[in-house]
């Protein structure tokens, strides 16, 4: 079952999902070696796989603030998993969308390392403590891009559907 992995507080940077000295780098099959680098042994769990498939990030207020780095989303996306946040800074919510990364607004979420997490019918259920939060979902057209892959996948996707007609 897909749990917490890690879990942060306010104001988390982009420079701290993916540390700016890194930009060189920016390919999205290289980036996610460098996701959370400065948290050392965050960084080691997440590129030796020690979490199950399709866990989760969870974050309170503004995620993803400061630069407009798209590396930031790229490199959580490499890794399979999934943001839970009680917000999101405006620029890094639109480059996971452009980029496929799934993010959750949970304005209430609690949950700690190890939680146990299920996402269903718009809530967040925490199997470990028993509680259920309410998601507020993306607008239809933001969560089609995330459900094609991304703003390219989808792009592609409306071209092919319209050639067809």
């Amino acid at each position: 079952m897909p749990k917490v992995i890690y879990k942060f507080g306010d104001d988390i940077s982009t420079d701290v999902v993916y540390p700016g000295r890194y930009m060189a780098t920016v390919l999205p099959i290289e980036t996610p070696q460098y996701a959370f680098a400065d948290y050392v042994d965050f960084n080691k769990n997440l590129n030796d796989k020690n979490y199950p498939e399709g866990s989760f990030i969870v974050a309170d207020n503004n995620f993803g603030c400061g630069s407009s780095r798209e590396q930031a989303a790229s490199c959580i996306k490499g890794h399979g998993i999934n943001v839970i946040a009680k917000d999101f800074a405006r620029i890094f919510m639109q480059n996971a969308i452009n980029l496929g990364l799934n993010l959750i607004v949970c304005p209430d979420i609690e949950a700690n390392v190890d939680d146990d997490i299920e996402i269903k019918d718009n809530l967040v259920i925490n199997k470990t403590t028993g509680k259920s939060f309410g998601i507020e979902p993306l607008p239809p057209a933001r969560q089609a891009i995330i459900d094609a892959g991304g703003l390219i996948p989808y792009t592609r996707k409306k071209m092919l559907e319209q050639l067809k007609k």
